[in-house]
């Protein structure tokens, strides 16, 4: 069977360690090419500098540091991603055709919801 995210990369901006165990278990369980975890915006603007990405999870605060310029960079890049936020007041920027939200914690049932939903470009062969 065909998993959803199959031979997909994606990239996790999170700085909280269990919640980046949990993510990367459910994106493994749903058939990830490869997860790639980081904690900041320096190593995720250098990431998406380097590598391709298929989507990306991008918590909206990290360790204190708004994750704008990594949204930025992502839309630029024309990666689709979801936030994920433990705020109640999500505090989202204009100009980013409304990313879906994911309110932390989420169970597995939600990522695969909002994953479904987002057109994700063909793997290239």
């Amino acid at each position: 069977m065909d998993r959803l995210l199959s031979g997909r990369r994606i990239l996790v901006v999170e700085d909280e360690m269990l919640v980046v165990m949990m993510i990367e278990d459910m994106l493994a369980d749903l058939g990830c090419k490869s997860v790639t975890s980081v904690a900041t915006v320096v190593k995720a603007l250098a990431l998406i500098d380097a590598q391709d990405f298929d989507v990306a999870l991008l918590d909206m605060n990290l360790n204190g540091d708004d994750s704008h310029p990594v949204a930025e960079a992502l839309f630029a890049r024309g990666v689709p991603f979801i936030y994920s936020t433990g705020n109640t007041d999500h505090g989202l920027r204009d100009g980013y055709s409304d990313p879906p939200v994911l309110k932390k914690p989420f169970k597995y049932e939600e990522l695969v919801a909002i994953l479904t939903r987002i057109r994700l470009a063909p793997i290239e062969q």
